[in-house]
């Protein structure tokens, strides 16, 4: 435990120079060298793109720039009161409900199912500092639904919040099953997560009456500053007879979409990022912006699209307000209904329907 939370400092403040140093004597016990994503020492990303930017040269930027700005004109952060009731009592309708960030409970046939669950104070490996939840938190944990499901995307802390995931172990009634990427099981073992199923690209698992799905993305991995791309990252599909689910997870744009939309030909909900995406020189590889997730909707053939990853944690230069309006822009210029490519208030539930959200 020690250890761990030294590396998890460590990641804030060490220099560059020893990722090289230390990533040079890690083998990966995953690799199969007939998967092009697999390499001796990780994983990589499917389709060729830009490499990852100068870190300090962004942070230098901001510093210099005076980024990121507040939003204007004194935003508030929309809150919609919590249906908890219903959702503790729902074991027939299909929902879905923002608890903030890249954070959804899915409700489908009796299933409680949660990605990328983060009900933490701060996105950041120590609690004094990193950035903190701004958005207020609208739902607690402990006034959920006992969860089944947990689809874990990437190993980020805006992702992956420890504390969190500790606390779901423990719930009561018994731990959900947590589905990740390779890679990321022996470190939920680690903080004491036992009840976990790891998947590659492509492969499945069989949970209630849905089928769960790891599918690519283009991003990356780390925790530490030694453990860069040592674990998998990707998006899930979740099919149920009631709902064909797609959540993207932290992505770039990439060809992967199309190859999604052809595989499973088509979705009556996806979850697709909206923000993070300023500078568009350093976080275009990595985070989609608004006018690219338009694209990633029609490339995966979703009927209805919720924009997720914006409005929580202030992360990159764009103002927190910005994403929504951006979207609607570009789903403007798409040709696009609003309900088509919607966004949510922190906490808001909507139902479900094969094809529709209301």
């Amino acid at each position: 435990m020690l250890r761990r939370r030294l590396s998890a400092l460590a990641l804030a403040t060490a220099a560059t120079a020893l990722v090289g140093t230390c990533a040079s004597t890690y083998v990966n016990p995953y690799y199969d060298p007939a998967k092009p994503h697999h390499t001796p020492v990780g994983f990589k990303n499917n389709y060729p793109h830009p490499p990852k930017g100068n870190f300090w040269k962004w942070r230098y930027e901001q510093w210099r720039d005076g980024l990121p700005r507040p939003p204007a004109n004194g935003y508030v952060f929309p809150v919609a009161a919590p249906q908890t009731a219903y959702l503790r009592a729902n074991r027939s309708e299909a929902t879905v409900t923002w608890i903030g960030h890249a954070t959804l409970l899915v409700q489908v046939g009796g299933l409680n199912i949660l990605t990328d669950p983060h009900f933490g104070e701060r996105a950041s490996p120590v609690s004094f500092a990193g950035p903190k939840r701004l958005a207020p938190l609208p739902i607690r944990l402990e006034d959920l639904p006992r969860i089944d499901l947990v689809v874990i995307s990437h190993n980020h802390y805006d992702h992956l919040d420890e504390g969190t995931v500790v606390r779901l172990a423990a719930q009561p009634g018994g731990p959900p099953l947590f589905v990740v990427p390779l890679g990321m099981k022996p470190w939920l073992a680690d903080v004491g997560v036992q009840n976990v199923a790891e998947l590659d690209w492509w492969e499945s698992r069989q949970v209630g009456g849905a089928e769960v799905h790891l599918v690519p993305a283009q991003h990356w991995s780390a925790r530490t500053p030694w453990d860069d791309n040592r674990m998998l990252w990707g998006g899930f599909v979740i099919l149920h007879p009631e709902l064909r689910f797609f959540y993207s997870g932290d992505t770039g744009y990439s060809r992967d979409f199309e190859d999604i939309g052809r595989r499973f030909g088509g979705f009556d909900l996806a979850a697709i990022p909206i923000g993070a995406y300023e500078p568009r020189w350093f976080m275009g590889p990595q985070h989609v912006n608004p006018e690219e997730a338009v694209r990633i909707h029609r490339d995966v053939r979703a009927r209805r699209s919720v924009g997720v990853h914006w409005g929580t944690f202030e992360l990159t230069d764009e103002p927190l307000d910005e994403p929504p309006a951006k979207l609607a822009e570009a789903r403007a210029r798409a040709g696009l209904a609003p309900e088509d490519f919607f966004v949510m208030h922190h906490g808001e539930t909507r139902r479900v329907a094969a094809g529709a959200a209301r």
